[in-house]
């Protein structure tokens, strides 16, 4: 008989550490059933429950929940908690004081659903890199939430783990995943850090990391997956079906030289060649000057929110000795993220980009349920 596990989604956005949870695989788990969620943002949470409907799902804040909101005894509790949200200010007085930390307000669930005996078994926090690093003193945001599930009793650990293994979008992510003792021996996991998922940065931080997180600390292995076999141009649709920009000239004019010798080689190959393109702000000479800068590696760059000028993706395409320009679509964008075109998108392009550029890529939690999370789930319940 199949296994059924449980987790809560926190931080949902449009649901798609769901969807990556909820896969069949061999050994009697045949997914994980995401039986709450909860997100504060108005239209993420349409989204989800336009996609999820039979799924009960909580809109607000983290921090107006309580444990009786909570249903059962779920064997996962995802987080993805805003990077800017995970602060020491007051000394941690955010877990008692109000609206002064997403994660902090995620956490005092976890301790109360501890004290009524109740916990998941594994925590799986996601967030941006930058949290290795971030914080008054270098990494003082990462240690704050190592040492805070260290003092729970959680063995911990982490992966930095790039969508671009899996889908042509390069979008490194921290995972940083926590296990009950009883779970963590039965979890694949390493002496020493190796692989690509344990980078130098990862190696960095954890060297950092008071003592009482270290000493809780386990490197958790998961299997390299096979080469991509997609390119961007794979996900993209149709160039009749496209809305080509009538400044897309302008748009190229702001390349930088290294970026325009690369756009001058592509066009004259002749050959079909698509690139994805952001423009930025460099400093060049003492003063900010916008620039585009374009790649033609088969990748599309990190999808953002569409919150500022420079944030909103470019496709540029070279075909028969010129060069086009369009915007980056909600739909490819949703392709680029690993989800299906029956999945239902917010109306506008922009809150389809902004649904998409804060979420989680969905190969990568299929990646990390079944390579480290339903293994070490599978065997506590194997002994149960």
């Amino acid at each position: 008989m199949s296994i059924r596990l449980t987790a809560y989604e926190f931080f949902a956005g449009g649901g798609l550490a769901g969807l990556g949870l909820d896969v069949a695989n061999p050994g009697g788990v045949s997914g994980i059933d995401i039986v709450f969620a909860n997100d504060m943002d108005r239209a993420k949470a349409a989204a989800f429950t336009a996609n999820h409907p039979q799924i009960p799902f909580h809109l607000g804040d983290v921090w107006d929940l309580t444990t009786a909101d909570l249903p059962g005894a779920p064997d996962l509790a995802w987080a993805s908690s805003p990077c800017q949200d995970v602060s020491l200010a007051g000394g941690r007085g955010g877990l008692t004081a109000g609206r002064s930390g997403a994660f902090w307000g995620f956490w005092r669930l976890i301790e109360g659903l501890s004290r009524e005996g109740r916990a998941p078994g594994i925590i799986v926090l996601e967030n941006v890199i930058g949290l290795l690093t971030s914080g008054a003193a270098q990494g003082e945001d990462f240690a704050a939430v190592c040492t805070a599930m260290a003092a729970g009793g959680w063995r911990i650990g982490a992966l930095e783990m790039d969508a671009a293994y899996w889908l042509p979008q390069s979008r490194p992510r921290l995972f940083v995943v926590a296990m009950a003792e009883e779970i963590a021996a039965a979890a694949p996991q390493t002496r020493a850090p190796n692989g690509p998922f344990h980078s130098s940065r990862l190696i960095a931080a954890q060297a950092r990391l008071p003592q009482a997180a270290r000493d809780a600390w386990t490197w958790w292995s998961l299997p390299v997956p096979s080469r991509r076999n997609l390119d961007l141009d794979a996900l993209l649709e149709p160039d009749e079906t496209a809305v080509w920009l009538d400044d897309g000239e302008a748009i190229l004019a702001l390349a930088a030289p290294l970026h325009r010798a690369r756009l001058e080689a592509a066009i004259a190959s002749g050959r079909r060649t698509v690139g994805a393109a952001y423009r930025r702000v460099r400093r060049e000479n003492g003063r900010k000057v916008q620039r585009l800068e374009i790649r033609f590696d088969g990748l599309a760059g990190c999808l953002r929110t569409p919150a500022g000028g420079s944030s909103r993706q470019y496709v540029v395409v070279c075909d028969g000795g010129r060069a086009r320009v369009r915007r980056l679509t909600g739909r490819e964008a949703a392709r680029l993220m690993g989800v299906s075109d029956d999945y239902l998108l917010p109306p506008s392009q922009s809150a389809a980009l902004k649904l998409m550029g804060d979420a989680v890529a969905v190969p990568v939690v299929r990646a990390l349920a079944e390579g480290l999370l339903k293994p070490a789930l599978s065997a506590r319940r194997a002994a149960a």
